[in-house]
């Protein structure tokens, strides 16, 4: 690789999505087969007959009901959390100028006379988003 950067497959590059995406399907292919082998010792054990569609039907509300309270949940927590923070949120910002401002404190204190000039230097250097 001549310009020194090097082309990974997109398996390589994606490598989290791809084991992610095998851990759900392999735990969701699991959840409605252990489902299916409940399913069909309960209708069993009450002389009902085993209907596909009245499986279809309990594993959707249950796997719906799995994935409304627990993934939603987090990816709320998660993706929403940083999608604020990085967004500058006042939340998120609120704590940042609180330090910016101590720490201006501090060097004003420190140095009195060169304290502007630095400030003025790392301003043009690391502005303000």
């Amino acid at each position: 690789m001549a310009t020194g950067t090097q082309k990974y497959s997109i398996f390589k590059r994606k490598g989290y999505v791809w084991i992610t995406l095998l851990f759900f399907i392999v735990s969701v292919v699991l959840h409605w087969y252990f489902g299916w082998q409940v399913f069909v010792e309960e209708q069993a054990q009450h002389g009902q007959p085993v209907l596909t569609s009245d499986y279809i039907m309990e594993m959707m509300r249950d796997t719906m009901e799995n994935w409304q309270s627990e993934f939603l949940q987090l990816i709320w927590q998660v993706a929403g959390l940083a999608f604020l923070w990085y967004t500058g949120s006042p939340q998120s910002k609120e704590g940042d100028d609180r330090k910016e401002e101590k720490l201006d404190f501090i060097i004003r204190r420190l140095d009195p006379d060169n304290a502007e000039q630095l400030l003025a230097q790392w301003k043009q250097k690391y502005p303000d988003k």
